[in-house]
């Protein structure tokens, strides 16, 4: 026989004249909701979930002296809960009293949380690194989320409740390409889950580590057209490369581990979606969270001889090599630009990889292709061989394939994958640098090319120092935006770039330092850099700054997102190039010999926007206020945006 539980009594109301006869309210106790009546000079307390379908009575009326349900019609007595007919679907009711004009109503003791199968799987997401998540909470996620909330009251674990699940999907995006490690985007389920979509697609084709995990309506109404439902597994079937539907009898902590691991090992993205009543499902007596010990291999693959020896053939005959950088040498830059030196290598970037190597360094030539400077261009067609690490070989980039290229890649199937290359080599790319050094070290002959780097440059920003004489009075230059930008931003910051004009000046005129730059590459889609740097802030906190650079219509469709900044305080500082206009794409209507049409855009003044939304703002509409803008710009503790009109014909 179990033993009875003591009741304890919560006051609900301090004052009963808050409920006047006739009315019923929602209240709270012991996390149990309860629908308090007064009716006939009487207040009752019912259970607040009508039997049929779960629908909140306190949110009901009484009428013609019949608590009435507010979703379907049905009707309980307000004092007793019972039915009107004899029916035998009645709501449990709780008792009450009335001490000193307030309303108390008594609840047995609430028992002890019991794990349960979320709680297993968030704690088994945590030890595998994955600590910060994006997104929001609803109706059919409530489980999973009560779950991360215990695991937030603990201190380890992070959630950022986003304004749009696109910025989630986004911020989990660029956490992923700046520390090589999946956050996290947290959905409900139907629309919720498909706005994800787009960001899960940014972080699969730019090789980020990623995990979505998606509430999903009850099993026992899938596939009767229940509102919201969508079969999600089958909706990301093209994008996640784990894709799995939790279950009742899954091996819930293993189910989890394979999500990150996979994510991990293949920098792709693993996708989780979690029935209603699967959430909240009480996890088995010996259920424990799992941890990764011994669950990775190390990553350090040597490559094969063969191809190893064919490649230091071609180094040590080189006279005038030139190393490419792209995006997958991120983690591998310094021993990348220590190898430069140690053969006198010009050095270039891909757009991805911008900043890889600062463009003050002697051997650093900027970007290459469409986004990039004369500089790196010039020194790719005057070399004798192509070293490529870690880049893809994209038409953005445009790596030529008429010089003998070798090509080290992790991935076996980005090598020579639009074209053959000379030597492919498979390794990770520190592994193989090691291999390289060794076996040349004291037998290369190449070139000094510094001194003509250095004269390359001199050209190059004299051509840059033209170009700042060219004004308008419709707004500041982008190549003045970017020059004001290299004066005075944080040498140290994480940069999240847009895409459209605004991208493409600053590839060309921003000068990298030691920062890191953060876009959606391969997708390219517009909107990136505000949700992006949500992502970036998560990774990095207060130890760097981080910046934001975007156009007018990609801030647009994330706009919102400013008030994440203040409700996180987050001090991330976003510039933004108004020129109320799609002017990339007004640029390729012209270059398609298309008549410029519905590229116009209409614009909210952003200063005043982020005012509104509590962050700092300012516009500016003249050159001659740039610079001390922009200063007052990063001088600010906390959010700001700073506007700058631009005019879309300078950049």
């Amino acid at each position: 026989m179990t033993a009875k539980k003591d009741i304890i009594w919560h006051k609900v109301l301090t004052n009963k004249k808050d409920l006047p006869e006739g009315r019923v309210k929602t209240v709270t106790v012991n996390h149990k909701g309860i629908c308090l009546t007064h009716f006939k000079g009487k207040f009752s307390a019912l259970d607040n979930k009508c039997p049929h379908q779960g629908g909140p009575l306190g949110e009901g009326s009484i009428e013609n002296g019949l608590l009435r349900c507010p979703w379907h019609g049905w009707d309980f007595d307000p004092c007793t809960g019972l039915p009107p007919g004899g029916y035998d679907d009645g709501v449990q009711t709780f008792p009450t009293k009335e001490e000193n004009g307030s309303i108390l109503v008594g609840v047995e003791d609430e028992e002890a949380h019991q794990p349960t199968v979320s709680d297993i799987m968030v704690e088994t997401m945590i030890n595998w690194g994955v600590t910060k998540v994006f997104g929001m909470v609803g109706h059919s996620n409530l489980g999973f989320a009560d779950a991360m909330k215990r695991q937030e009251e603990k201190g380890n674990l992070n959630f950022y409740g986003i304004r749009h699940e696109g910025a989630a999907a986004f911020a989990a995006s660029a956490y992923g390409k700046l520390t090589g490690r999946p956050a996290a985007c947290f959905t409900i389920a139907g629309p919720g889950a498909t706005n994800l979509y787009t960001g899960m697609w940014d972080a699969k084709v730019d090789r980020a580590p990623f995990l979505a995990l998606t509430g999903q309506v009850a099993t026992q109404v899938v596939g009767t057209g229940n509102f919201q439902e969508v079969d999600l597994v089958q909706a990301f079937n093209t994008v996640a490369e784990f894709n799995q539907r939790v279950q009742s009898d899954s091996k819930h902590a293993e189910l989890m581990s394979l999500a990150i691991k996979n994510a991990l090992l293949r920098r792709d993205v693993s996708h989780l979606t979690f029935p209603d009543e699967i959430q909240e499902l009480r996890a088995k007596p010996n259920a424990k969270a799992q941890f990764p010990t011994n669950r990775i291999t190390p990553l350090q693959i040597a490559p094969p001889e063969e191809m190893a020896n064919k490649a230091i053939d071609l180094l040590r005959s080189s006279k005038r090599p030139v190393i490419v950088m792209g995006h997958g040498a991120r983690n591998h830059k310094e021993k990348i630009v220590a190898f430069a030196e140690s053969l006198n290598a010009a050095v270039v970037t891909t757009f991805k990889g911008k900043g890889l190597i600062a463009d003050n360094h002697p051997l650093g030539c900027g970007v290459l292709g469409r986004s990039g400077t004369p500089i790196a261009s010039w020194f790719m067609n005057e070399a004798d061989l192509l070293v490529v690490f870690g880049a893809s070989f994209s038409n953005h980039t445009g790596i030529t394939p008429k010089k003998p290229t070798i090509q080290v890649d992790f991935d076996p199937l980005a090598l020579s994958k639009f074209h053959e290359v000379d030597v492919a080599v498979w390794g990770e790319i520190s592994r193989t640098l090691e291999i390289f050094t060794e076996a040349l070290a004291g037998k290369t002959e190449t070139l000094d090319q510094k001194t003509e780097i250095a004269e390359r440059w001199a050209i190059w920003k004299k051509e840059k120092e033209k170009r700042l004489t060219e004004t308008s009075d419709k707004g500041v230059s982008s190549i003045a935006v970017f020059e004001s930008m290299n004066k005075l931003a944080p040498k140290n910051a994480v940069m999240c770039v847009d895409v459209g004009n605004n991208a493409y000046s600053f590839g060309r005129y921003f000068e990298p330092k030691e920062q890191d730059f953060l876009m959606s590459g391969y997708l390219g889609s517009i909107g990136f850099a505000l949700p992006a740097s949500i992502g970036a802030w998560a990774a990095v906190g207060n130890t760097r700054p981080v910046v934001a650079v975007a156009g007018d219509g990609g801030l647009c469709q994330y706009l919102a997102e400013i008030t994440t900044l203040v409700k996180y305080n987050m001090p991330i500082k976003l510039i933004v190039l108004n020129n109320h206009e799609l002017g990339k794409i007004s640029k390729e209507q012209r270059a398609g010999e298309f008549d410029v049409w519905q590229t116009t855009l209409s614009n909210p003044n952003f200063a005043e926007y982020a005012n509104s939304c509590g962050a700092w703002g300012k516009r500016v509409s003249d050159e001659s206020e740039l610079n001390a803008a922009m200063d007052e710009l990063f001088k600010q503790p906390a959010a700001a945006v700073l506007e700058i009109i631009t005019d879309v014909n300078l950049i």
